[in-house]
């Protein structure tokens, strides 16, 4: 039978589910990050902004001297995969390809950097300089790709549409691919801390993070392997999340206590996500989770 034990609820309640937030622990100056696009541009508007493709990777910054994750983690990468990169910051993201989040994350987050490091590519998409337009962070950091002159240093295209209906058509094909989305970033915006409405991420779906709380036992096909699991969202919310895992992840769910995403198309007037479908565990290094007082307990589910 699946179960929580109760060493591990009280580890539960005494640290309870909070805000996932960044900066980190290890980290010096927050990072810029998107909104989520609402359908709020148009014909005349689509055109001041460069689309790109949102990669399902880890996000790291590179300070200079050294990569970080979003929540501030060192990453250990090789010697070698650095050497020779700007001495500047840099914001990019580290992949490996679409729909392999779990095997970057795998390579990346081990403190133990091994010859898998060959399959990653950083892919720059910002410098984070607030003096500056974007249109000319573009241009640098093409510059910048050629100076490096590496086949795992590059950038994530930047290019222009004219109408909402190539906006439209481009999402599909990505989507088609295994993309996650687009994101459309102001060619006259300035590097800004936190989120900015001038960034925007373009899905078909949202998606967010949740902790699990306990198993829920399946029924027929899949009885006595997980059949979902109960989460806590960063607002309390505690739903069953049921859908999108493989017979093997039934077998050996996410652990208790541990941050999965999911995504979901909304929520009901009661804050739960619907159609919640499970994507990926999510590594505690790749965020930063902060108390939040206002959590004392665990509600009742």
């Amino acid at each position: 039978m699946l179960g929580i034990s109760p060493f591990l609820l009280l580890l539960v309640l005494i640290y309870p589910l909070s805000g996932l937030a960044y900066p980190g622990s290890g980290s010096s100056e927050a990072l810029q990050l998107a909104e989520t696009y609402n359908h709020q541009l148009t014909d005349n508007t689509i055109k001041a902004y460069f689309v790109s493709e949102k990669l399902d990777g880890i996000r790291a910054r590179w300070t200079g001297n050294q990569l970080l994750t979003r929540g501030g983690h060192l990453i250990y990468s090789p010697a070698w995969f650095t050497r020779q990169w700007p001495a500047i910051p840099l914001d990019g993201e580290l992949w490996v390809g679409r729909a392999r989040f779990e095997d970057v994350s795998s390579i990346v987050l081990s403190q133990t950097p091994d010859e898998r490091w060959h399959e990653v590519v950083f892919k720059l998409f910002d410098i984070p300089d607030k003096t500056r337009p974007f249109e000319q962070r573009v241009t640098h950091m093409k510059a910048l790709v050629k100076e490096v002159n590496q086949a795992w240093f590059g950038m994530i295209p930047q290019y222009t549409l004219t109408t909402i209906a190539a906006l439209e058509l481009a999402l599909d094909e990505v989507t088609q691919k295994g993309g996650e989305g687009l994101m459309l970033h102001h060619r006259k915006a300035k590097y800004v801390q936190g989120r900015a409405s001038h960034l925007l991420k373009v899905k078909r779906y949202q998606d967010s993070e949740a902790r699990v709380l306990s198993y829920i036992e399946g029924k027929g096909e899949i009885s006595g392997l997980m059949g979902a699991l109960s989460v806590m969202t960063p607002d309390g919310i505690t739903f069953k999340l049921g859908s999108g895992f493989s017979m093997a992840q039934r077998r050996s769910p996410p652990a208790i206590g541990s941050i999965v995403t999911y995504k979901y198309y909304g929520v009901t007037k009661n804050g739960k996500p619907r159609f919640a479908s499970f994507l990926h565990v999510r590594s505690s290094k790749d965020i930063t989770i902060r108390a939040d007082p206002t959590l004392t307990e665990l509600p009742a589910h």
